[in-house]
């Protein structure tokens, strides 16, 4: 009994710890709406849960056996009462969560562009074995398991996969979203403020799927141009040579900067993937050829 509530205090205190750097601690307009959702839903569910908790264990101290007050009938009834609040109040609770899931779902459709001070900046991102690599097209640069963006600026990401399906998630700026070969999703996010969000696969792609992180670092919009310009002058250039040596599988890469790219290198990633198996960079497995997926 001892070991079982020890083991219950530090999944908690474990829990607790997560939520710090996670959803419960949201840095973006997107994960404090998917928050407030959260919170919400669980609300709800809580308006049914706690009372059917408190009259379980509130029948179950009365009727117990040694009181002998209480009065137990053997003949069974049909009671129209007890059935209309058995029935209804669990089927307003589901019709209210299925509402304001609904509304909040679509509120935060990932397509969705954000509206800012400033235009979005664009960011393509490939899921590789096993590291992200993020390519900003109006810029002419890469990096490889970092992602920097400017504060209070929305972001535009379009991601595809060069190998399996991945999942791209970075809790503290929200919304989760699948990254899969021939195909492209959307994701539009924002950081409020400057900070260092830790980013990974949420879906299991692999042998190096628990190295595949990086770090959404946010920068005031001076330091980015800065950064942008650092860029520029280091690193080596990320053409079809260094890509090729890149995409093979790869555990714990560090964070790595590209001073130039090639502009149409996402789409030429695409490309190789949606036309078949033998085209793929690592040669594994293959999604169906489908274009501009949802989401």
């Amino acid at each position: 009994m001892r070991h079982a509530a020890l083991a219950v205090i530090l999944i908690s205190g474990a829990l607790l710890l997560a939520s710090c750097q996670g959803v419960l601690d949201p840095q973006g307009p997107i994960a404090s709406a998917e928050r407030l959702l959260l919170i919400n839903s669980t609300a709800i569910m809580l308006v049914v849960v706690i009372p059917v908790i408190v009259a379980t264990l509130a029948f179950a101290w009365w009727y117990r056996a040694s009181n002998t007050h209480a009065t137990r009938s053997v003949d069974e009834s049909y009671e129209g009462r007890v059935e209309f609040v058995t029935w209804s109040i669990p089927a307003l609770t589901v019709i209210l969560l299925g509402g304001v899931i609904w509304i909040g779902s679509h509120q935060l459709d990932p397509r969705a562009p954000i509206p800012g001070k400033s235009d979005p900046l664009r960011v393509d991102v490939v899921a590789l074995d096993w590291k992200w690599l993020f390519i900003y097209p109006d810029h002419g640069v890469a990096t490889v398991n970092q992602l920097v963006i400017p504060s209070g600026t929305p972001v535009e990401f379009r991601l595809t996969s060069a190998t399996v399906m991945n999942s791209f998630f970075v809790p503290q700026l929200g919304s989760q979203i699948y990254a899969m070969g021939g195909m492209i999703t959307h994701l539009h996010l924002l950081a409020d403020q400057p900070g260092e969000y830790p980013g990974f696969s949420a879906m299991f792609s692999g042998d190096g799927f628990s190295d595949m992180r990086f770090i959404a670092k946010a920068v005031p919009a001076g330091d980015f141009n800065a950064w942008l310009a650092q860029a520029r002058s280091t690193g080596s250039g990320l053409d079809d040579a260094s890509y090729a040596e890149l995409a093979k599988p790869s555990k714990a890469v560090p964070p790595t900067t590209y001073h130039s790219v090639d502009p149409k290198l996402f789409e030429r990633i695409l490309d190789q993937t949606t036309a078949g198996p033998g085209s793929a960079s690592s040669g594994r497995a293959w999604c169906p050829p489908l274009r501009q997926a949802g989401g």
